[in-house]
Protein backbone atom coordinates (compact mmCIF):
# COMPACT_ATOMS: atom_id res chain seq x y z
CA UNK A 1 0.00 0.00 0.00
CA UNK A 2 0.79 4.07 -0.86
CA UNK A 3 2.78 5.83 2.03
CA UNK A 4 -0.03 8.20 1.30
CA UNK A 5 -3.48 7.10 2.91
CA UNK A 6 -4.98 5.10 0.92
CA UNK A 7 -7.23 2.32 2.88
CA UNK A 8 -8.17 -1.52 2.43
CA UNK A 9 -11.07 -2.99 4.24
CA UNK A 10 -11.27 -7.08 3.80
CA UNK A 11 -14.29 -9.01 4.80
CA UNK A 12 -15.17 -6.74 8.12
CA UNK A 13 -17.78 -7.35 10.61
CA UNK A 14 -18.66 -5.56 13.34
CA UNK A 15 -21.04 -7.52 16.74
CA UNK A 16 -21.21 -5.39 19.58
CA UNK A 17 -21.49 -6.69 22.84
CA UNK A 18 -24.88 -6.57 23.34
CA UNK A 19 -25.52 -8.96 19.87
CA UNK A 20 -26.00 -5.96 17.51
CA UNK A 21 -23.98 -7.22 14.40
CA UNK A 22 -23.10 -3.69 12.34
CA UNK A 23 -21.55 -4.72 9.69
CA UNK A 24 -21.23 -7.89 7.45
CA UNK A 25 -18.23 -8.57 5.67
CA UNK A 26 -16.99 -5.55 3.76
CA UNK A 27 -14.83 -5.62 1.46
CA UNK A 28 -13.68 -1.85 0.05
CA UNK A 29 -10.37 -0.36 -1.35
CA UNK A 30 -10.23 3.70 -1.15
CA UNK A 31 -7.01 4.96 -3.69
CA UNK A 32 -4.92 7.20 -1.65
CA UNK A 33 -6.28 10.77 -2.75
CA UNK A 34 -9.48 9.77 -3.62
CA UNK A 35 -12.94 11.01 -2.48
CA UNK A 36 -15.74 8.44 -1.39
CA UNK A 37 -19.05 8.06 -0.28
CA UNK A 38 -21.11 6.09 2.05
CA UNK A 39 -24.72 6.14 1.42
CA UNK A 40 -27.20 4.00 2.84
CA UNK A 41 -30.49 4.68 5.35
CA UNK A 42 -29.72 5.12 9.22
CA UNK A 43 -28.61 2.32 11.34
CA UNK A 44 -26.44 0.43 8.21
CA UNK A 45 -23.03 1.00 9.60
CA UNK A 46 -22.01 3.95 7.85
CA UNK A 47 -20.74 5.51 11.11
CA UNK A 48 -19.47 2.44 11.94
CA UNK A 49 -17.14 1.96 9.25
CA UNK A 50 -15.92 5.26 9.53
CA UNK A 51 -14.73 5.00 13.34
CA UNK A 52 -13.33 1.61 12.13
CA UNK A 53 -11.21 3.24 9.29
CA UNK A 54 -10.38 5.91 11.92
CA UNK A 55 -9.24 3.22 14.36
CA UNK A 56 -11.02 4.42 16.81
CA UNK A 57 -13.66 1.09 16.64
CA UNK A 58 -11.64 -2.27 16.20
CA UNK A 59 -13.19 -5.22 13.96
CA UNK A 60 -14.76 -7.60 14.97
CA UNK A 61 -13.11 -9.97 12.04
CA UNK A 62 -11.65 -8.96 9.02
CA UNK A 63 -9.20 -6.10 8.40
CA UNK A 64 -9.04 -2.41 8.06
CA UNK A 65 -5.15 -1.31 6.25
CA UNK A 66 -4.65 2.45 6.13
CA UNK A 67 -1.43 4.13 4.69
CA UNK A 68 -0.43 7.40 5.92
CA UNK A 69 -0.19 9.27 9.09
CA UNK A 70 -2.92 9.57 12.00
CA UNK A 71 -6.84 10.94 10.20
CA UNK A 72 -8.40 13.64 11.05
CA UNK A 73 -12.05 13.09 11.50
CA UNK A 74 -14.80 15.67 11.12
CA UNK A 75 -18.35 15.23 13.10
CA UNK A 76 -22.24 16.50 11.90
CA UNK A 77 -21.70 18.89 15.65
CA UNK A 78 -18.27 20.97 14.91
CA UNK A 79 -17.68 20.51 18.54
CA UNK A 80 -16.26 23.99 19.13
CA UNK A 81 -14.86 25.50 22.72
CA UNK A 82 -17.14 27.80 23.00
CA UNK A 83 -14.54 29.77 25.64
CA UNK A 84 -11.86 29.95 22.73
CA UNK A 85 -11.48 32.18 20.33
CA UNK A 86 -11.89 30.98 16.24
CA UNK A 87 -7.79 31.21 16.11
CA UNK A 88 -7.97 29.43 19.28
CA UNK A 89 -10.30 26.60 18.19
CA UNK A 90 -8.27 26.33 14.74
CA UNK A 91 -5.00 25.63 16.83
CA UNK A 92 -6.04 23.30 18.95
CA UNK A 93 -4.71 19.93 17.27
CA UNK A 94 -2.11 21.29 16.67
CA UNK A 95 -1.12 22.27 20.18
CA UNK A 96 -1.62 19.01 20.84
CA UNK A 97 0.61 17.88 18.62
CA UNK A 98 3.30 20.45 19.68
CA UNK A 99 3.65 22.60 17.50
CA UNK A 100 5.74 26.42 18.44
CA UNK A 101 3.29 29.09 19.06
CA UNK A 102 4.61 30.75 15.73
CA UNK A 103 3.89 27.61 13.44
CA UNK A 104 0.68 27.50 15.03
CA UNK A 105 -0.58 31.09 14.15
CA UNK A 106 0.43 30.74 10.73
CA UNK A 107 -0.59 27.86 9.73
CA UNK A 108 -4.06 28.60 11.86
CA UNK A 109 -4.43 31.98 9.57
CA UNK A 110 -3.58 29.37 6.44
CA UNK A 111 -6.49 27.13 6.80
CA UNK A 112 -9.00 29.89 8.53
CA UNK A 113 -8.31 32.04 4.80
CA UNK A 114 -8.81 28.73 2.86
CA UNK A 115 -12.26 28.07 4.83
CA UNK A 116 -13.09 31.67 4.48
CA UNK A 117 -12.93 32.70 7.91
CA UNK A 118 -10.32 35.21 7.43
CA UNK A 119 -10.56 38.57 9.95
CA UNK A 120 -13.05 36.40 12.15
CA UNK A 121 -10.24 35.15 14.43
CA UNK A 122 -11.40 37.02 17.76
CA UNK A 123 -14.97 35.60 17.21
CA UNK A 124 -16.71 33.13 19.27
CA UNK A 125 -18.06 30.29 18.35
CA UNK A 126 -21.42 31.54 19.48
CA UNK A 127 -21.11 34.82 16.90
CA UNK A 128 -20.73 32.80 14.16
CA UNK A 129 -23.56 31.23 11.95
CA UNK A 130 -24.15 27.31 11.42
CA UNK A 131 -22.01 27.50 8.42
CA UNK A 132 -19.43 29.41 10.10
CA UNK A 133 -19.02 27.16 12.76
CA UNK A 134 -19.00 23.93 10.12
CA UNK A 135 -15.99 25.80 8.27
CA UNK A 136 -14.39 26.46 11.83
CA UNK A 137 -14.40 22.43 12.00
CA UNK A 138 -13.23 21.88 8.71
CA UNK A 139 -10.13 24.17 9.35
CA UNK A 140 -9.55 22.63 12.27
CA UNK A 141 -9.26 18.79 10.98
CA UNK A 142 -7.28 20.38 8.27
CA UNK A 143 -4.49 22.14 9.79
CA UNK A 144 -2.51 19.26 10.68
CA UNK A 145 -2.57 18.57 6.78
CA UNK A 146 -3.96 15.09 7.26
CA UNK A 147 -3.86 12.81 4.60
CA UNK A 148 -7.06 10.77 5.34
CA UNK A 149 -10.19 13.28 5.76
CA UNK A 150 -13.52 11.56 7.56
CA UNK A 151 -16.21 13.14 7.33
CA UNK A 152 -19.46 11.79 9.26
CA UNK A 153 -22.37 13.67 7.89
CA UNK A 154 -20.89 17.48 8.14
CA UNK A 155 -23.37 19.64 6.78
CA UNK A 156 -26.37 17.89 7.68
CA UNK A 157 -27.56 20.64 10.06
CA UNK A 158 -26.92 23.64 7.84
CA UNK A 159 -29.97 24.99 5.45
CA UNK A 160 -30.06 23.81 1.69
CA UNK A 161 -28.45 27.05 0.26
CA UNK A 162 -25.47 27.04 2.83
CA UNK A 163 -24.61 23.00 2.20
CA UNK A 164 -24.24 23.84 -1.60
CA UNK A 165 -21.92 26.44 -0.97
CA UNK A 166 -19.64 24.32 1.82
CA UNK A 167 -19.73 21.50 -0.74
CA UNK A 168 -17.98 23.74 -3.97
CA UNK A 169 -15.71 24.57 -1.03
CA UNK A 170 -15.30 21.25 0.67
CA UNK A 171 -14.18 20.07 -3.16
CA UNK A 172 -12.00 22.90 -3.93
CA UNK A 173 -10.08 22.13 -0.44
CA UNK A 174 -9.79 18.34 -1.33
CA UNK A 175 -9.07 19.26 -5.33
CA UNK A 176 -6.45 21.77 -3.60
CA UNK A 177 -5.02 19.23 -0.92
CA UNK A 178 -4.84 15.98 -2.00
CA UNK A 179 -5.96 14.05 0.85
CA UNK A 180 -8.19 11.06 0.54
CA UNK A 181 -11.91 11.72 1.21
CA UNK A 182 -14.52 9.89 3.09
CA UNK A 183 -18.13 10.99 3.24
CA UNK A 184 -21.45 9.29 5.33
CA UNK A 185 -24.04 11.44 4.00
CA UNK A 186 -28.20 10.46 3.44
CA UNK A 187 -27.76 13.09 0.54
CA UNK A 188 -27.76 11.43 -2.50
CA UNK A 189 -27.07 14.71 -4.57
CA UNK A 190 -24.10 15.56 -2.07
CA UNK A 191 -22.82 12.19 -2.34
CA UNK A 192 -22.90 12.97 -6.75
CA UNK A 193 -21.21 16.21 -6.29
CA UNK A 194 -18.06 15.52 -3.85
CA UNK A 195 -17.03 11.74 -4.69
CA UNK A 196 -15.68 10.44 -7.21
CA UNK A 197 -17.38 7.08 -6.09
CA UNK A 198 -20.38 6.42 -4.19
CA UNK A 199 -20.84 3.16 -2.06
CA UNK A 200 -24.26 2.32 -1.21
CA UNK A 201 -25.10 0.51 2.19
CA UNK A 202 -27.72 -2.19 2.52
CA UNK A 203 -29.88 -2.14 6.08
CA UNK A 204 -28.17 -3.50 9.39
CA UNK A 205 -26.35 -5.48 9.13
CA UNK A 206 -24.30 -3.31 6.86
CA UNK A 207 -22.34 -4.31 3.52
CA UNK A 208 -21.24 -3.36 0.22
CA UNK A 209 -24.62 -3.61 -2.41
CA UNK A 210 -23.33 -1.35 -5.27
CA UNK A 211 -20.17 1.10 -5.95
CA UNK A 212 -20.92 3.79 -8.69
CA UNK A 213 -18.42 5.63 -10.37
CA UNK A 214 -18.83 9.23 -10.54
CA UNK A 215 -18.08 10.36 -14.39
CA UNK A 216 -17.96 14.32 -14.10
CA UNK A 217 -14.73 15.89 -14.01
CA UNK A 218 -13.54 18.15 -11.37
CA UNK A 219 -13.43 21.26 -10.80
CA UNK A 220 -17.73 20.87 -10.39
CA UNK A 221 -19.25 23.56 -11.54
CA UNK A 222 -22.88 24.61 -9.36
CA UNK A 223 -25.08 23.87 -12.58
CA UNK A 224 -24.08 20.60 -12.52
CA UNK A 225 -26.78 19.80 -10.05
CA UNK A 226 -29.19 20.67 -12.69
CA UNK A 227 -27.97 18.81 -15.50
CA UNK A 228 -29.52 15.93 -17.14
CA UNK A 229 -26.91 13.69 -16.59
CA UNK A 230 -26.74 13.84 -13.07
CA UNK A 231 -30.28 13.47 -12.26
CA UNK A 232 -30.38 10.44 -13.52
CA UNK A 233 -27.41 8.99 -12.05
CA UNK A 234 -29.14 10.27 -8.61
CA UNK A 235 -32.19 8.05 -9.80
CA UNK A 236 -30.16 5.45 -10.19
CA UNK A 237 -28.49 5.43 -7.02
CA UNK A 238 -31.92 6.31 -5.20
CA UNK A 239 -33.37 3.27 -6.84
CA UNK A 240 -30.65 0.90 -5.61
CA UNK A 241 -31.10 2.44 -2.08
CA UNK A 242 -35.11 1.79 -2.78
CA UNK A 243 -34.03 -1.66 -3.80
CA UNK A 244 -31.42 -2.60 -1.35
CA UNK A 245 -34.21 -1.21 1.46
CA UNK A 246 -37.01 -3.25 0.32
CA UNK A 247 -35.24 -6.83 0.04
CA UNK A 248 -33.64 -6.51 3.87
CA UNK A 249 -37.02 -5.07 5.55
Amino acid sequence: MSERAGVTLEGVTKRYDNGLQALDAVDLALPAGSFTSLVGQSGCGKSTLLRIIAGLVAPSTGGCRRGGGTPAFVFQEPALLPWRTVDGNAQLLMELEDWTPAARRARAAEVLTQVGLAGFGHAYPHELSGGMRMRLSLARALALRPDLLLLDEPLAAVDELTRDLLQEQLSQLWQDAGFTGVLVTHNVHEALFLSQRVVVMAPRPGRVVQVFDVPFPFPRAPELRASPAFAALAGQVSATLRASTILRS
